[in-house]
């Protein structure tokens, strides 16, 4: 689409782009800040209404408290009611919206040609059978896990299995080190880490499963009670477990790598095509308080020890889906690229959560450092996604 002559600075949008814009001028824009800051309650009511709740909240819809000199800091959002994200961006999706044949993610490997697609049935699927993975895991509603994987579909069916069954996730950068995953394990008291055997990173092979174990080790040196580890066979698989751990359709890699080293301990290592091959499809939610807590992520620690931020269900659900909606001006024929790794709050708002709250197709490109792309080689790979 050609822009418009730059004018005093500006790129006029075209007209056509304009009408169809979710927030198509700067006056309805200030209207809808305005009545987020005065009407928040009915703002934010309007948004939760487009969600499935079990229950309605019993209290006020929105309660806080930023005075310290009024005593305890805290905010609340539609406290008692009672829902499940993963229902909201998979079942709802799927069997309300009719959306199970759509393409939820495009992923692009690490190599040229290495890609595949996963629809929202598929998706909800997989999410499902490791859900009743984790249960079977001993995994229950408030139990951390951690999770430390590159960019590949199975770091999103695995955060999304914690959500459907309450348990909070607890992702880690797969590019930080053995020391900075044990230090985010022990702080968040995770029962269980799921990991890969290796990727790569442009050329540059990461065993990340030998990090991890030096990480595991160092918990167990300090009584952690992280018991088991759960290994995704991702450069290691053949043909015959792309079918049985990922999707149907997806391809083997273009670039295997059988002959790496995967060190194992059967004690508690477990392999996630093993535990998936009989796990079953359906896996009822765990139905939980909008003010149950979703996810912790860490600071990166730069500036000091790093930090666990603590998410919670109800209100960061309508936050993601509202700001990735109007920011990104999403419509449904659209095709949306986050470059973020999951890793950071960006990749968990605008990679996972907030793009399937609005049934949106998304790129999802493995184990490359947002940036490292030349805006040639970004758009290449984002054309090779297109259907």
């Amino acid at each position: 689409m050609a822009l418009p002559a730059e004018r005093d600075g500006l790129f006029r949008a075209p007209q056509s782009l304009v009408l169809e814009a979710h927030v198509p001028s700067l006056a309805a824009y200030r209207e809808r800040y305005r009545r987020s800051v005065e009407e928040p309650h009915e703002f934010w009511d309007d948004i939760a209404k487009e969600f499935y709740w079990r229950s309605q909240h019993s209290g006020p819809f929105l309660k806080y408290n930023f005075d310290v000199t009024k005593g305890k800091i805290f905010i609340e959002w539609m406290k008692g009611a009672t829902t499940n994200i993963c229902y909201n961006l998979l079942d709802r999706n799927v069997n309300e919206k009719k959306l199970g044949d759509k393409i939820a993610f495009y992923w692009e490997g690490n190599e040229p040609g290495d890609s595949m697609k996963i629809s929202y049935s598929e998706l909800l699927h997989k999410v499902c059978q490791f859900a009743n993975v984790l249960r079977e895991q001993g995994v229950k509603k408030g139990d951390r896990v951690s999770i430390y994987m590159p960019m590949i579909i199975e770091l999103v069916v695995a955060m999304l299995a914690c959500a459907r069954i309450g348990a909070l996730h607890s992702i880690v950068f797969a590019g930080f080190s053995a020391d900075s995953l044990c230090e985010r394990i022990l702080d968040s008291n995770c029962s269980l880490l799921i990991t890969a055997d290796a990727f790569y990173r442009g050329d540059k092979l990461i065993n990340l499963k030998q990090i991890a174990d030096e990480a595991l080790q160092k918990c167990k040196d300090i009584d952690s009670p992280l018991k088991n580890c759960i290994v995704v066979k991702h450069l290691g698989r053949e043909e015959e477990l792309v079918s049985d751990g990922i999707c149907s359709k997806s391809p083997p890699l273009k670039r295997l790598c059988q002959d790496v080293q995967t060190p194992w301990n059967s004690h508690v290592d477990l392999w996630w095509h093993e535990l998936m091959k009989n796990a079953s499809k359906e896996c009822e939610p765990e139905w939980c308080d909008a003010e149950d807590e979703l996810f912790i992520l860490y600071t990166s620690g730069s500036t000091g020890k790093p930090k666990g931020v603590v998410h919670t269900v109800g209100g960061y659900m309508i936050f993601t889906a509202a700001t990735f909606k109007y920011v990104f001006d999403h419509h449904p024929e659209d095709i949306y690229w986050c470059t973020a790794d999951i890793g950071w709050i960006t990749g968990h708002s605008y990679l996972t959560y907030g793009p399937l709250a609005n049934g949106a197709t998304s790129v999802l490109v493995s184990s490359v450092r947002a940036g490292s792309f030349s805006p040639k080689v970004e758009t290449s790979l984002l054309l090779s996604s297109l259907p």
